[in-house]
């Protein structure tokens, strides 16, 4: 197969497989069918042999592991299209949740997540960025392992304790800044973030393969919940792109693509974004698909996506758009624009007339020039359309292969720990100096009170010196126990 239905009107709208990987747009108002866009799309890559990773956020998407029940509406739409190669089936799902309720757990290592994407996730300014920066330096040039997020709250108590000594070697490190991150990072833990860092941390391979049929698997995201942290949720599915990016090997011209990315909601990967991250996310998505993979936004607006990531989608797929603001106004103008003009459509008039279910469509050719835009209908899903049986759910979530190996979280030795025993040991270095100090005190003491024959004041000073030492010694156990236990 070299390409996928996707849509027809006289003729079958179709998507070149090979230019799959020259990423894509599904834009459209609310309630125009977006959503089963992305399922037929979905759909047709998984029976091409292409994987696929997408976010269900409304809970309507999972159901693609249960075939359709054909009721009159679809019925209409097929008679009406004239679509004879049409057969509802269950597709190969595997449901992932970062939280690890709805699906197998999904963890990254602190480390893996890096300065700039965990700086963006915690809201830091430059300042606070940069000291995140030099703790990540420190962490690299001391073999600290920074796997979850109590070790990174370890290494900045260690960073505040010895500011002085860091800011001469790295630069200025305030506890200010500091404080700030720890406090930023106590709110991430407040959104149960903690789940997501840690180990196992999750092999992009296990996302990349083929059922005993040769479909590709459809990894869903299982997203409600982490969408109601939309900082978050974007911040995660761009590390996922960075993370394909870094480990897979350039490949070049693919017949097809190794795996497609649907990036749902994507406007909140921009809202707020300063420059130096759309920068970022405009450079992962441009060199990712030489490593062969396709990447689709979907959103309500073109424009909520920046020119610089707009250029490089190259597949576009516009529903309807209402035009009821000024701003409204100018995405109907500037979705019109990007197109290829069809001199039988006024296209700036069309996007507001189309149904739920139209769009108008544009893919790559063989040449990767994108085709004169068309008119057409969506074609109907082959599964479900609705919410996943809790039944089939359960099996489903059972029947990956991987469930068990991500299941239960591990906490090896890392940062937390190294310097914990640091801290340990110079804690035991202070009482036994204290000690050895007071032992001094006392035999001279102890000498000057033989001289004078006064043995009374002797064992006064004695104890209260011994006793001093005591409640020094047990305020080090006492801040060492309930200063460094585990969240």
């Amino acid at each position: 197969m070299t390409a996928i239905n996707i849509a027809k009107n006289d003729k079958d709208i179709v998507l070149n497989l090979q230019m799959a990987n020259r990423h894509g747009l599904i834009a459209g108002a609310t309630g125009t069918g977006k959503t089963i866009t992305l399922k037929v799309m979905a759909e047709q890559f998984s029976k091409s042999g292409v994987p696929v990773f997408l976010a269900d956020i409304k809970g309507d998407l999972a159901s693609i592991a249960e075939a359709i029940t054909v009721n009159e509406k679809v019925q209409e739409r097929l008679t009406n299209l004239n679509i004879t190669d049409y057969n509802p089936q269950t597709f190969p799902v595997r449901l992932w949740d970062i939280f690890g309720k709805d699906g197998t757990p999904v963890r990254a290592t602190i480390s893996e997540m890096g300065p700039l994407l965990l700086s963006r996730l915690l809201e830091l300014n430059d300042v606070q960025t940069g000291v995140l920066n030099i703790a990540f330096k420190i962490s690299d040039e001391n073999g600290l392992l920074l796997l979850d997020l109590k070790d990174l709250q370890c290494l900045l108590k260690d960073m505040g304790d010895h500011a002085d000594q860091y800011s001469s070697q790295y630069g200025n490190v305030s506890k200010q800044s500091i404080g700030a991150i720890q406090r930023k990072l106590l709110e991430l833990e407040g959104q149960n973030a903690e789940d997501f860092f840690g180990e196992p941390a999750l092999k992009l391979s296990d996302f990349m393969q083929l059922d005993a049929s040769g479909k590709g698997v459809i990894n869903v995201l299982m997203a409600n919940q982490l969408y109601t942290k939309p900082v978050l949720y974007s911040t995660f599915l761009l590390w996922l792109l960075t993370e394909l990016f870094e480990e897979l090997p350039e490949v070049g011209d693919m017949d097809k693509p190794k795996l497609v990315f649907f990036f749902d909601e994507a406007h909140l990967l921009f809202k707020d974004a300063p420059k130096s991250f759309v920068t970022q996310v405009e450079q992962v998505v441009r060199l990712v698909r030489s490593k062969g993979v396709g990447v689709y936004f979907i959103t309500q607006n073109p424009i909520d996506i920046p020119d610089e990531v707009l250029g490089q989608l190259g597949n576009r797929v516009q529903h309807a758009l209402r035009s009821f603001t000024p701003r409204d106004q100018k995405a109907v103008k500037s979705a019109a624009e990007t197109f290829r003009q069809n001199p039988e459509l006024d296209v700036e008039s069309v996007i507001g007339e189309l149904k739920t279910g139209e769009a108008l469509i544009s893919t790559l050719n063989e040449e990767g020039q994108p085709s004169i835009v068309e008119r057409a209908f969506i074609r109907p899903p082959e599964s479900k359309i609705g919410v996943i049986d809790p039944t089939v759910q359960k099996q489903v979530l059972e029947g990956n292969p991987f469930h068990q190996t991500y299941l239960n979280s591990v906490d090896r030795e890392s940062a937390f720990e190294m310097l914990q025993k640091k801290f340990d040991e110079q804690t035991k270095a202070q009482a036994a100096a204290e000690e050895q100090k007071a032992q001094e005190k006392i035999e001279k003491e102890t000498q000057k009170a033989k001289k004078s024959e006064k043995p009374s004041e002797l064992q006064r000073v004695a104890t209260n010196i011994l006793s001093s030492v005591g409640r020094q010694i047990g305020r080090e156990i006492v801040r060492n126990i309930f200063g460094g236990r585990r969240r």
